[in-house]
């Protein structure tokens, strides 16, 4: 697992807003986030970006949705989008005050 860690790392791209400002952004930390989901520690992944659960749910559900076209679909993927616009801006807020 440690090779999938280090291999993955090399690939990361650096975050242009935190590098030009100093500050993180509202996307900082889920290519780390979806690291450790990979790497099997869903705890630091939580930690590191809370919205990435929520965020993997509504993919899903988008991808599904678009092969099988449910009838209610779209207020579920508005609903899925709000609460994750919703726990991103919060943890945001959080991390930066």
């Amino acid at each position: 697992m440690k090779l999938l860690k280090i291999q993955l790392d090399d690939y990361m791209l650096p975050c242009l807003w935190k590098k030009n400002f100093g500050i993180d952004c509202m996307g900082c930390g889920m290519q780390r986030s979806l690291n450790f989901l990979i790497q099997g520690e869903f705890v630091a992944a939580f930690k590191m970006y809370p919205a990435i659960y929520t965020l993997i749910i509504m993919f899903a559900f988008l991808i599904l949705h678009l092969k099988f076209k449910f009838e209610q679909g779209h207020k579920i993927i508005l609903g899925l989008f709000i609460l994750n616009i919703s726990i991103i801006v919060i943890s945001f807020l959080l991390k930066t005050f």
